[in-house]
């Protein structure tokens, strides 16, 4: 059985939904305020690396785990559900637009939520 990873079209389909997705999220006024002091290429960068290994690609993530890299936006800005929320809106809209079916966008979805405790430090 494939991996998300490789049923998105591994690397190249990770490194454009990543690029879509930031698009996106820079764009909301719900969640971009969350943006505002960070390197977002360096950010970009994490992304990519955290998507391949959730999604069961290869594991080069050498960043925070969720929980750590979340907790100043919880305390310090206020990460709540309802950022969390649009912020996975705005992944299974980046992953329509690349014409993803709707099957593995519902798997990635389910992923995500999977990581919300620690996101929201909960």
């Amino acid at each position: 059985m494939s991996s998300i990873y490789e049923s998105l079209g591994g690397e190249p389909a990770v490194n454009a939904a990543v690029d879509i997705f930031y698009k996106k999220v820079l764009a909301d006024d719900r969640v971009k305020h969350f943006f505002d002091e960070m390197d977002m290429d360096r950010q970009r960068n994490m992304q990519k690396s955290f998507l391949t290994f959730a999604l069961g690609g290869p594991n080069n993530y050498k960043g925070k785990n969720m929980r750590k890299a979340h907790e100043k936006l919880v305390t310090e800005k206020g990460l709540n559900e309802t950022h969390f929320d649009a912020v996975l809106e705005s992944l299974g809209a980046t992953l329509q637009e690349l014409d993803v079916p709707e099957n593995l966008i519902a798997e990635a979805a389910a992923l995500v939520v999977t990581l919300k405790p620690d996101i929201l430090n909960q």
